[in-house]
């Protein structure tokens, strides 16, 4: 029998997959984005207790590195305390409250409001309670389907006992807002180690341009010792990102001001309108609230029409502490493609780009702050 006769198909669905269903939950499917997560419909969600529902994109689907969910704590209500062996961040969309933490010898109380960003260390039951007298709705982001497709296991991944002291031992002071740091790689943007965030909104962000776009700052962030890292961008009224892209898995909510996101997979060159693709680039509409995901070795440019500093929040996996290989494989979206990296220079993108961008600019009344350049592209 030839090679081909012994392929195996492959299964339809992922451990993953199969468990989102499992849970008995919305599913809300999208290719690139959803413009606001707190209008996603929510469900009654028997393990976690109050509503909740599940967001799976295509960049999420292709690649099975990144989970991502919404849940509801009803008014002065709780969740159900949970562990698990996947590591987690939780972002307050709306809403004040608690997270107990129990681990061997006693208890912590982490306070968080609307803005917050939180990491629960791994392994370490921990119960959410809601402190008002309105829902409270978190955006919980996570790197579950690993987990999920490697031990296909569930019961060992909500049931084990291990204890990551590497992690966490208990310690006071684990859940204090963290020292901002210095680049941790050579020329790369400030790392900063904390556990807690307050208001990503409002957080100090490294005043150093970054080379992905006109006054484009950008603070990184590792949480919990974990893998699953992430960074905050933030850039002016009337300015757009360079066009890059990189590795699966990357998720991005919207926190400040508004506007559009453009993806295209590389594939299409870096003039897609000017080669007759104009019709395969995607737009996502963004603002606060709003969850997008490029799928992998998509080109992806982010854009400011509204009224005040754009910020973002991008969730990944590896980061400065704990490299990842596949991140070491690909190339680097800070360089540009002209030297062997990911990212296109303003004068190399397709003129259509920055003529739509002024177009929109107008529509809102909004001035573009966009520095002069020549294009290449003539």
């Amino acid at each position: 029998m030839s090679r081909e006769g012994y392929r195996r198909q492959a299964p339809s669905k992922t451990s993953y997959e199969h468990w989102m269903e499992a849970e008995g939950i919305p599913i809300c499917e999208a290719e690139c984005g959803v413009e606001d997560v707190t209008t996603v419909e929510r469900q009654p969600w028997p393990r976690m207790g109050g509503r909740g529902a599940f967001i799976h994109m295509r960049g999420q689907k292709e690649a099975g590195f990144t989970g991502l969910y919404t849940v509801e704590i009803p008014p002065h209500g709780a969740l159900e305390g949970e562990k698990h062996l996947y590591e987690e961040m939780m972002y307050v969309l709306r809403g004040q409250g608690t997270t107990e933490f129990r681990y061997e010898g006693g208890t912590r109380t982490l306070e968080w409001g609307e803005g917050s960003l939180f990491a629960p260390p791994l392994n370490v039951w921990h119960r959410l309670y809601n402190l008002s007298d309105q829902p409270a709705v978190l955006l919980g982001v996570t790197n579950a389907p690993i987990v999920v497709d490697l031990y296909h296991n569930t019961k060992f991944i909500f049931g084990d006992s291990f204890v990551f002291d590497d992690r966490y031992d208990g310690r006071g002071d684990f859940f204090n807002v963290g020292e901002r740091q210095e680049p941790k790689i050579p020329g790369g943007h400030a790392v900063w180690e904390t556990n807690f965030i307050p208001d990503l909104r409002n957080a100090y962000v490294d005043e150093r341009e970054r080379p992905k776009g006109h006054r484009v700052r950008i603070m990184g962030f590792e949480m919990a010792d974990n893998v699953f890292t992430g960074h905050i961008s933030q850039w002016p009224v009337g300015i757009y990102h360079k066009a890059h892209f990189h590795g699966p898995g990357a998720i991005l909510l919207g926190l400040n001001s508004s506007g559009y996101v453009l993806l295209w997979p590389k594939e299409l060159g870096i003039t897609p309108y000017r080669d007759g693709h104009g019709d395969q680039v995607r737009k996502v509409r963004w603002g606060p609230n709003a969850v997008y995901g490029p799928p992998d070795g998509w080109f992806h440019q982010h854009f400011n029409t509204g009224a005040e500093d754009a910020r973002h929040i991008a969730f990944r996996t590896g980061g400065a502490k704990y490299a990842m290989g596949l991140h070491h494989r690909a190339q680097d979206p800070v360089v540009s493609i002209r030297e062997g990296g990911a990212l296109i220079d303003y004068e190399d993108e397709d003129p259509r780009i920055r003529a739509d961008f002024e177009a929109a600019l107008k529509a809102a009344g909004v001035r573009s702050e966009m520095p002069d350049f020549v294009s290449s592209q003539g």
